[in-house]
């Protein structure tokens, strides 16, 4: 048996106004604190992940490097580094990039992702070890060519990791 994750439920402004159950609040679609992680290489690559199909909502799509929330009492930057290392295995120094909201339904598992999501950035140049119960699959891949894959097959991407790339809260150049 799964132990129950919890996660921060915020207003608009981002302040705490409570605590609920993870599957709930994505089955309710509340406003919730979470974290996005983009992770480049030494050659300017970004790594991406597939999320495994043992995911309960927007399985097997490609991703930014780690997406998870905040445990009620864990600092951010804290949880971006623990989830890190529980999905890919792996230790790096991370910066704030800022914060975007969104919100996005999954038509197969019914669940929406109504997140206040805190975006880092970092680097990492050695092989990916993954946790497959997390991952499918990881690759490198340059900005340029990411670019015009988003615009061919948009369907293969998570939306909140189309919208951020769109909304251009870093530059990838």
């Amino acid at each position: 048996m799964m132990k129950k994750e919890f996660v921060v439920l915020v207003n608009r402004n981002g302040r705490r106004v409570g605590v609920v159950e993870k599957l709930e609040a994505h089955k309710k679609g509340l406003l919730h604190r979470a974290l996005s992680v983009f992770i480049f290489n030494d050659r300017g690559q970004m790594l991406l992940q597939k999320r495994a199909a043992s995911k309960y909502h927007f399985a097997e799509l490609w991703s930014n490097a780690c997406c998870s929330h905040p445990r009620p009492g864990e600092k951010i930057l804290s949880a971006a580094k623990r989830r890190l290392k529980e999905e890919l295995n792996f230790k790096t120094g991370l910066e704030s990039k800022g914060v975007i909201a969104y919100r996005f339904s999954d038509a197969k598992s019914g669940l929406t992702e109504h997140e206040y999501d805190y975006i880092f950035t970092g680097a990492f140049n050695k092989e990916i070890d993954f946790n497959e119960d997390e991952v499918s699959e990881v690759r490198w891949i340059s900005v340029p060519k990411l670019k015009k894959e988003i615009k061919n097959f948009p369907e293969k991407f998570t939306p909140w990791f189309l919208y951020i790339m769109k909304e251009g809260i870093m530059a990838f150049e």
